[in-house]
Formats: C-alpha cells, sequence, structure tokens
C-alpha cells in the first residue's frame, strides 16, 4: 500500500477545512509559504489540481471536494485512535444534545448510568440547534436530524406531546366532562411545537387528531419554547403540551398532571448517533444500550 505524502494529506485537510491559506498556516503553526508547497507537492502527486485560485478567491475543484469528504474523517480517526494508545482508554466520551432534553431529561438519570458503568466518564456538551457533526464537536449526539452518511444511527423514541395541567388546575378540572372543560380556561400554545411554527397549531392538531372541535372563543397565550409555556401552566396560568423527557418524575407528582386525553405526535425521533469507524468503541455501545432501556422506561410511564 503506497501512501501520499502525509504531510501535504494534513496541510490540505486544514486549507480545506479552514478555506483560505493563511488561516490554515495560522492553525498549524507554520508559514503561508509552507503550506502552499505542501499543497502543491500533493497535487503534483495526484496529478490533479484540489484547488481553484481565482484571486482572493478560493475553492475546491471537484477532486478536491471528493478528496476531503475521504480524507477528513481517516485523519480524525488517526488522531483519535493516537490518543487512545497517548493517554489510555479511560472511557472519555462527549456527548452533545439539545439543551432542553440534557437538563430535564439526561441530568436526572446520569446517577443511574454512573452506578451502571463506572468506567464509562461523560462529559455533556449542551446545543440549541443541530451542531457540527464531528470529533471537534463530541464522540455521539442526541439529535433528531442525524448525519446521512459516515454515521451510525440508533432510533432512541418518537416524540409525543401531552395535554398537562398544574396540581391546582387539575382539582378543578378533574370532575368535569373533558375536553369540554378545558375551554374555559386559558390554553398556552407553542410556537416551536409544530413544524409550521404557526401560533395555535399544537392545540389545533391536537383537536383535529382526536376529532374535537376548537371553540373560537377559546382564550389562548403564545410562547416560543415549551419552556415559557411549561412555567406558565406551574404557575397555573393555563393547560399546555409537554413531551415525553419534558417532566422529570418529581414534577409529575408534585408540579403537573398529565390529562387523561390523547397523545400528539409531532413527528421528530430523536437518534443517537456516531461516527461509523467508531461502531465498535465498547463505551459507546454501552451508553447506546443505556439511553434506549432508559427511552423505553419513559415510554412505559407515559403509557401507564
Amino acid at each position: 500500500m503506497k501512501l501520499p505524502p502525509l504531510r501535504a494529506v494534513y496541510c490540505f485537510e486544514a486549507v480545506a477545512r479552514c478555506n483560505s491559506f493563511s488561516q490554515a498556516a495560522e492553525s498549524l503553526n507554520v508559514t503561508q509559504s509552507a503550506v502552499s508547497h505542501q499543497v502543491k507537492l500533493l497535487e503534483e502527486y495526484l496529478g490533479k489540481p484540489l484547488f481553484v485560485r481565482q484571486g482572493r478567491l478560493l475553492s475546491l475543484t471537484d477532486e478536491g471536494k471528493h478528496y476531503y469528504e475521504s480524507i477528513r474523517h481517516a485523519l480524525h480517526d488517526i488522531a483519535h485512535a493516537s490518543q487512545s494508545i497517548k493517554e489510555g482508554n479511560q472511557g472519555k466520551l462527549r456527548l452533545a444534545m439539545y439543551s432542553t432534553l440534557a437538563v430535564k431529561w439526561l441530568i436526572p438519570r446520569l446517577d443511574d448510568l454512573r452506578q451502571q458503568h463506572p468506567e464509562i466518564d461523560l462529559s455533556l456538551i449542551m446545543v440549541s440547534d443541530d451542531p457540527n457533526f464531528n470529533d471537534h464537536t463530541a464522540d455521539c449526539f442526541i439529535t433528531v436530524k442525524p448525519p446521512k452518511k459516515h454515521f451510525h444511527i440508533e432510533h432512541l423514541y418518537q416524540e409525543r406531546l401531552y395535554p398537562v395541567c398544574s396540581q391546582y388546575l387539575w382539582e378543578k378540572l378533574k370532575n368535569q366532562p373533558l375536553p369540554e372543560s378545558l375551554w374555559q380556561y386559558p390554553l398556552l400554545s407553542v410556537t416551536s411545537a409544530t413544524a409550521s411554527g404557526k401560533e395555535g397549531d399544537d392545540w389545533r392538531l391536537w383537536c383535529k387528531a382526536g376529532d374535537i372541535s376548537l371553540p373560537s372563543s377559546v382564550q389562548m397565550h403564545y410562547f416560543s419554547h415549551m419552556l415559557l409555556a411549561a412555567e406558565a401552566a406551574r404557575y397555573n396560568q393555563g393547560i399546555t403540551f409537554l413531551n415525553h423527557y419534558f417532566m422529570t418524575e418529581e414534577e409529575r407528582h408534585h408540579s403537573f398532571v398529565r390529562l387523561p386525553l390523547h397523545d400528539l405526535p409531532t413527528g421528530d425521533d430523536f437518534y443517537f448517533t456516531y461516527k461509523s469507524t467508531r461502531a465498535q468503541d465498547p463505551h459507546i455501545e454501552k451508553l447506546g444500550r443505556w439511553l434506549k432501556i432508559q427511552c423505553a422506561e419513559m415510554n412505559a410511564e407515559m403509557n401507564m
């Protein structure tokens, strides 16, 4: 097996990632002329131009794009394997996930993970949106939009919304007919809960799923995030929707009551994903199995 000049490949990856010779040189702590020389060596070795240079504009050729996609994962894998040998495999994992999911669902369960798998040293990386799926960000991810290539994907659960209210409101509702009695209280709508992002769509879709007529006179308040609507519901300001993971066990017993009515699928599925090249990592495998068990137990609780 004949390898290309690896230093040249390393410099090429940096230029392609930074889309700049000067920034690549700075990140590698070498001169720009040294980086240019290495890239030229690689182009001569391959017999193909890898970049198109038009004045100050820089872009990859078709061959350059293909080569970059092929080698960048290999370089990350070499770096990771070398670091594991050098520092020892101590079970350190970085898991990137949505901030609300981390705070409301995973953190209350972390003690169970530590008891069952003390060999896993887990660090959480909280994100508000889907991150860049690479080794610089984390080792593994929980997301609703997993990468389509080069990643192993495991389904965790399908998100569903449940109508909930405070303990105080439930005392008023529990002896009244449902859902008709809901309309005398404000409905708390979350615009981000549905794909459309329209105000009130969560309640309209829920009513449609249950073949229920939503009165035009109903009072409705709008929130951009479920966290805000949940706090309003906690303080007896109306009825809202929460998903599987949003209610901790303590909140289910002391703050919120799930109304005995149908639920609403949001269309989002959550996945545990990591690079295909790490499919044999024992710590990632253990974490994935533990996460799926937690999700199965959560589903069982919500379906009781």
